[in-house]
């Protein structure tokens, strides 16, 4: 089930290894000197509330029915601004299904990309994450954090299925905001959480540029909070 979606925003393309196809609402800043788009961000303040950003979707990943329902909302707590995008109805607590908000007005290849979250709710699972590379609902890379577990992990899913390509075990207050940060370049990424670099490794099962977005597991019910996509952070 797809929801209705904020402002247009500008329409901007990058070569290289960084491609907006359609700048979403948010902020696009530009070097002077090429006049090309670096960086993307999204505060989430200027969507509607109950809406999408504009560009975004929800989609499953091994789902049955309905995708989970995210939407942007009022939140005072919220660490910037006044609202965020929060996955607040899953649909359903089946185990193996990952539901997914996402945009491929943003094809990223290397850099950075950042995101604020806060796990909410969830007796199977909590947490969330950030996805990069997607292709399509089906194959992504993914770097999560689960409270219940006390870990942080980094996954490819191929075909709907999920590998494990990195874990570090770390304990982080639910019900809190912080930040997770993964870079990327070539084959080689790193993740890390309120700063502090956890995961380091390589692969080379996505090489293509891709979509990028958020991810929760089964009943994880997740707010997030400025999301931003920096096309230099990955670069040497």
């Amino acid at each position: 089930m797809s929801h209705s979606t904020g402002p247009i925003g500008i329409a901007a393309a990058l070569v290289v290894s960084f491609v907006v196809a359609a700048a979403p609402a948010g902020t696009v800043d530009q070097p002077s000197a090429t006049g090309e788009p670096v960086s993307v961000s999204w505060s989430f303040d200027d969507v509607s509330t109950g809406q999408l950003p504009a560009g975004w979707r929800t989609e499953s990943t091994n789902g049955n029915g309905d995708p989970a329902i995210w939407r942007v909302v009022a939140d005072k707590a919220a660490p910037t601004g006044k609202k965020v995008l929060a996955l607040f109805d899953t649909n359903r607590h089946h185990g193996s299904t990952f539901n997914l908000c996402w945009t491929d007005s943003v094809s990223f290849l290397d850099g950075e990309i950042a995101v604020r979250f806060r796990a909410d709710q969830g007796r199977e699972d909590q947490g969330g994450s950030v996805i990069w590379r997607v292709q399509d609902r089906d194959n992504y890379y993914i770097a999560r954090f689960n409270p219940l577990e006390d870990n942080f992990r980094l996954y490819s899913v191929r075909n709907g299925s999920r590998r494990t390509l990195a874990s570090a075990e770390v304990a982080l207050a639910p019900g809190q905001w912080h930040l997770l940060t993964i870079t990327q370049h070539g084959n080689r990424y790193s993740g890390a959480l309120d700063g502090k670099v956890l995961l380091t490794g390589t692969n080379d099962l996505f090489t293509a540029a891709g979509g990028v977005g958020l991810w929760t597991k089964a009943d994880a019910a997740t707010s997030f909070a400025d999301f931003s996509v920096d096309a230099g952070g990955g670069q040497e």
